[in-house]
């Protein structure tokens, strides 16, 4: 299929990229507010949410943030007992993060909210799109690591 030259624009996409981003973020921050909670600390509560416990490197990444920064959002979600650290028992250097039984009702409670008021897009249409941004993401950071 070819492409036009209108298409080949990163102007164009980026901006839908912009505005889909602000439009989710709006919407979402919306649905939190009503809960107490921030965006940075709803990505953490949902990392922390399987389980499994991370250390806190991986928190910062899915949290997009610097380790000083996440170390302030984690002292704040471990004095309102939604998350404790617990000393890696593969390596004793390392602190892994967990949420509390309280952390685990809450993030339920935020993660209904959030579902609440998400736009429906159906299973084929998630997928596509997940599958895209995945794609693009790829591209822009193969051709980052390049410059």
């Amino acid at each position: 299929m070819p492409t036009s030259s209108a298409s080949r624009r990163p102007q164009d996409l980026v901006r839908l990229l912009t505005r889909a981003e602000r439009l989710a973020a709006r919407r979402l921050q919306a649905a939190l507010d009503e809960e107490g909670c921030s965006v940075e600390a709803w990505r953490v509560l949902a990392l922390l949410s399987d389980g499994a416990g991370h250390h806190m490197t991986a928190v910062a990444e899915a949290a997009f943030l610097p380790a000083p920064t996440l170390t302030k959002l984690v002292d704040r979600l471990v004095d309102q007992n939604l998350v404790h650290r617990r000393v890696d028992p593969l390596d004793r250097r390392r602190v892994l993060a967990h949420l509390t039984p309280r952390g685990l009702e809450y993030w339920r409670r935020v993660d209904r909210a959030v579902r609440a008021d998400w736009p429906v897009l159906d299973e084929e249409d998630t997928e596509v799109l997940r599958t895209l941004l995945e794609r693009l993401a790829a591209a822009l950071g193969e051709s980052a690591s390049r410059v």
